[in-house]
């Protein structure tokens, strides 16, 4: 396995979700010289990772975006992960998006995801078709802030059950070819309450089916759990396949199939196995970002630098604790 390229492996048809567990605990996806190699000092260093932070966390606090990124950097994060729909909204209010990238920069801070809900995956052609379109512009907006990546969930599919991976595949190949064109890596997102791509093996397959060099996933500790994954999944992922993580806790109630978004916590406030998680990822070179993605109607009432602060603390020490 160690002998087997990369470009080899996403080739691959037999490299498939329900085949991960022939591979051992050999890590796929590696790519020789990406931020996400392991290194050989790996277990004697701290974690090289970025801190950040999704907007979606102090949603309710109805801050500008321009606020954010300066209570972010105040903070003391080291990302963002806005949405879309906030930076239409700063255009929108009459700003400038080369102002706010170099605002962004200014701050210290790097746009490491953003957030949108193109239909790139649905069966219908004119859907989908319009959702490529939609990808393309939402793309763009993030590139004119500085950002390389956006996370693609399986909008538009979620009551679907006979999503045809293969399918999926090829569409996620052909998001990917419009992010080629623009600079930005669409992020095969794990949406837990759907009823496609709600598992982690299903959204590592559609990664390796594409064939793409870039094919990436984006996890979530919340959404891996709802949707019914084991976390030892994520230790067959090298860390170059995980650029951007969600990160956040569950409390053991409500059960896992009433539990929803608004019921996550802050990392280390809730029963999810957060130091082992943190653990498999880092033994196999990831070295993203984690981004905070809360939506928490308690915290929403909180002052959102508190929250913001509370965060990055919970953050660091899940960290500090998977050492």
């Amino acid at each position: 396995m160690k002998n087997i390229s990369r470009r080899k492996i996403l080739g691959s048809s037999g490299v498939a979700a329900v085949g991960l567990a022939t591979i051992g605990t050999e890590a796929v996806f590696a790519q020789p010289g990406s931020r996400g190699t392991p290194n050989a000092d790996a277990n004697q260093n701290a974690p090289q990772v970025s801190y950040c932070i999704n907007t979606s966390t102090i949603q309710g606090q109805e801050k500008s975006l321009v606020e954010i990124v300066k209570l972010a950097a105040k903070v003391g994060y080291n990302g963002i992960e806005p949405w879309i729909r906030e930076i239409k909204s700063y255009q929108k209010a009459g700003g400038n998006l080369k102002d706010l990238k170099k605002l962004i920069a200014d701050s210290g801070l790097k746009v490491e995801s953003a957030i949108g809900f193109a239909n790139w995956i649905v069966d219908d052609d004119a859907k989908r078709k319009a959702g490529l379109e939609q990808a393309k512009v939402e793309m763009d907006l993030v590139a004119q802030i500085g950002g390389t990546r956006i996370a693609a969930p399986p909008a538009g599919a979620t009551n679907q059950t006979d999503l045809s991976l293969f399918k999926a595949a090829a569409r996620y190949r052909d998001l990917i070819a419009v992010g080629n064109s623009i600079g930005v890596v669409p992020q095969v997102e794990v949406w837990g309450f759907s009823k496609s791509l709600n598992r982690l093996g299903e959204c590592v397959f559609v990664a390796v089916e594409s064939g793409c060099k870039n094919a990436c996933v984006l996890p979530d500790v919340y959404h891996i759990y709802k949707g019914g994954s084991d976390f030892a999944g994520l230790g067959l992922l090298a860390g170059g396949t995980i650029q951007c993580f969600h990160m956040n806790d569950y409390p053991a109630e409500p059960a896992r199939d009433k539990i929803n978004d608004s019921d996550r916590v802050y990392p280390g406030d809730g029963v999810a196995p957060i130091p082992e998680i943190l653990k498999s990822i880092f033994a196999n070179g990831f070295s993203g970002a984690l981004s905070l993605e809360l939506f928490n109607r308690e915290y929403w009432k909180q002052d959102a630098e508190l929250v913001l602060r509370t965060g990055l603390e919970k953050m660091k020490a899940a960290v500090a604790s998977a050492k």
